[in-house]
């Protein structure tokens, strides 16, 4: 069972709903984002969604466009974003973490890298906004071999 859905049951059993708060890796500077999200543990937090800055998002708003801005100015990418991950799991094995963001930096690490990058970091979820679940075989048929829950907006 996964992480995220180990915790959906607890919440579930115990009455709650889930607090989970939104960072974009490497706003306001990369090496801000990992306390970040010890801090949002400590806070309360039952799961954590990890943004992937990008460039030309399409469904954010003008906050985390900002927020995206200022990470790329740090040259945050994909591969910096699972880095931290990695950081963050050394001291938490127990909070589940969802990366969020576009198909295309995922397109150019391959769908393949992408999954064995993301099993390593210890990603329990992942949220691409502009991934329909219906074009988004490949993709996650790879996510599930390797246990990685995958998130699709539907609307």
């Amino acid at each position: 069972m996964s992480r995220l859905v180990a915790t959906f049951q607890q919440l579930a059993a115990s009455g709650r709903k889930a607090l989970i708060p939104f960072i974009t890796a490497g706003d306001p500077k990369p090496d801000f984002t990992v306390p970040l999200m010890h801090a949002m543990v400590a806070a309360g937090a039952d799961v954590i969604e990890l943004g992937v800055p990008f460039s030309d998002p399409m469904a954010d708003g003008p906050v985390i466009q900002r927020a995206s801005e200022r990470a790329l100015l740090h040259k945050m990418s994909l591969k910096k974003t699972l880095n931290l991950a990695i950081e963050f799991r050394r001291t938490n094995q127990h909070t589940p973490l969802v990366l969020m963001g576009y198909l295309n930096p995922i397109e150019a690490m391959g769908y393949e890298d992408f999954a064995n990058a993301a099993q390593r970091a210890e990603i329990d979820g992942v949220l691409t906004v502009d991934l329909p679940p219906e074009e988004g075989l490949e993709c996650r048929e790879l996510l599930k071999a390797r246990e990685i829950d995958p998130i699709f907006f539907f609307y």
